[in-house]
């Protein structure tokens, strides 16, 4: 995951926050900046673990209600159409977008307490698996690894959290840049939680190092990431930029994708797990990889249709066209 997915709820936190926080002052008409986000991030930190928490998450509600007067709003609108313009009204595209600023203030005050570190207590409160966690057990039986795409769906960082006290040990790959203070603090916060992070262009030998240990390696695999490999696949019928790092990694470690997820339900997290998706040994490479990148996409479809205020839609999904990379007759890297 990453920050800028809460970020453009950031940009109006601290109008709503100034009663905890007073001296915490941002630049509401301005998009926050990485450096700027560390400091949201820092001021909040110790609010969060001395203030009530029905004041703090009322606090982040009333910035996500500023949302749906941004320049957001409109992406979170075209893309709602885009995908389920054929089964929503115009109405019910707004309520579900006004779903998506709630649901982003929450997980944003979620990660400021995960990043306390004593998080047993609050994911014994607030989490519970379904009975699909029996699909892990041959994987942890057996120590091999365990390869698990999510999304930006529901709370990924809670459900990492969530399988590390279950029990398995791993790292999650997300973006990391040098100079780039809140991806610094989202590291931060993952091994406040017992959990390391590998950068998303690092060398593939540290992924399958873990693979091959045994351990599990989470990979956020829904959304368009120009700069790393990547091909087109269907996703709600139109072509979307995909990473192919969880075909290449299923290939190298030889082992299927298990896709999870944690999304709310009656009040609660509900961390529920896909059956294993396998490599098709009857295609050639390219095409096994095409093919279980396209299921994979699926299980994403699936998942947003079902908890669609949940996803973040705010995220330019399908920015980049065929059409665009055939006029520039080379892979695009991102901006």
């Amino acid at each position: 995951g990453c920050l800028r997915d809460v970020r453009p709820s950031l940009q109006y936190l601290a109008a709503d926050l100034r009663v905890a926080r007073p001296d915490v002052v941002l630049f509401p008409k301005a998009a926050l900046k990485n450096r700027e986000v560390q400091e949201v991030l820092s001021e909040f930190s110790p609010t969060a673990r001395v203030l009530p928490e029905s004041l703090f998450g009322a606090a982040l509600g009333g910035a996500s209600r500023v949302m749906r007067h941004t320049r957001y709003q409109q992406r979170v609108l075209e893309n709602l159409e885009l995908a389920l313009g054929d089964t929503t009204s115009a109405a019910e595209r707004v309520r579900i977008a006004d779903g998506v600023w709630r649901h982003s203030a929450r997980i944003f005050a979620e990660w400021i307490r995960l990043s306390r570190g004593d998080v047993e207590p609050w994911l014994e409160q607030h989490v519970e698996f379904d009975e699909s966690i029996a699909i892990l057990e041959p994987f942890a039986k057996s120590g091999r690894g365990l390869l698990a795409p999510t999304g930006h769906i529901g709370n990924w960082e809670v459900l990492t959290a969530a399988i590390k006290q279950r029990g398995f040990q791993g790292f999650v790959v997300g973006r990391h840049r040098a100079r780039d203070s809140s991806s610094d603090w989202l590291i931060a916060m993952r091994r406040a939680y017992g959990v390391e992070s590998i950068a998303q262009d690092a060398s593939p030998r540290l992924a399958l190092k873990t693979l091959r240990k045994g351990h599990a390696l989470g990979i956020v695999a829904d959304l368009e990431v120009r700069r790393l490999a990547s091909e087109f696949i269907p996703f709600f019928g139109r072509p979307a930029l995909t990473i192919t790092a969880p075909a290449a990694l299923a290939r190298a470690a030889r082992l299927p994708l298990v896709p999870m997820r944690c999304t709310l339900r009656d009040g609660r997290y509900r961390i529920q797990v896909e059956e294993p998706l396998q490599l098709d040994p009857e295609l050639e490479r390219a095409a096994a990889a095409t093919d279980l990148l396209t299921r994979l996409n699926q299980v994403y479809e699936r998942w947003i249709r079902e908890t669609p205020e949940q996803w973040a839609w705010h995220q330019p999904r399908w920015r980049t066209q065929p059409e665009e990379q055939r006029e520039h007759g080379r892979p695009l890297r991102a901006r």
